[in-house]
């Protein structure tokens, strides 16, 4: 799965800087957590400052643990529905996904990612998903 907002081993450093360059709400991208292994990051600026959600992987798909303090666990057969859901305003994020911030380079080859999105994410189904229209 190619997903030019995918940024691999990022550091949370350099995910603010790109993110923060520009003043935009809703410039968001997709890294690697440095402290989970295995775990990704969905990043966000919203005034100013980078919000991080994990979207930890399932047996068949993505959830991402709590958005909002008691939100239930959302399970998304893939990370482009994931995201899809969260370009839309008031879906438990501090603000909706706006502006995907792109990778100019490879993720990243001097660092190798520990994350094969095919691999481990790459599932196009979960029994029992319904998409909403």
């Amino acid at each position: 799965m190619d997903l030019p907002y995918y940024h691999g081993p990022l550091s949370k450093r350099d995910c603010e800087t790109l993110l923060l360059k520009e003043g935009v709400d809703g410039n968001f991208l997709l890294r690697d957590s440095e402290s989970l292994p295995g775990v990704l990051c969905l990043c966000v600026s919203f005034k100013n400052f980078v919000y991080t959600y994990r979207i930890f992987k399932e047996t068949y798909g993505y959830y991402n643990i709590q958005t909002v303090e008691g939100a239930r666990k959302q399970i998304f057969p893939n990370l482009k529905e994931l995201i899809s859901k969260f370009e839309k305003p008031n879906q438990g994020l501090v603000v909706h996904l706006s502006k995907p911030i792109k990778r100019t380079s490879p993720c990243l080859r001097w660092r190798r990612s520990k994350i094969k999105l095919e691999d481990n994410y790459g599932k196009n189904s979960y029994p029992g998903i319904r998409k909403e229209p």
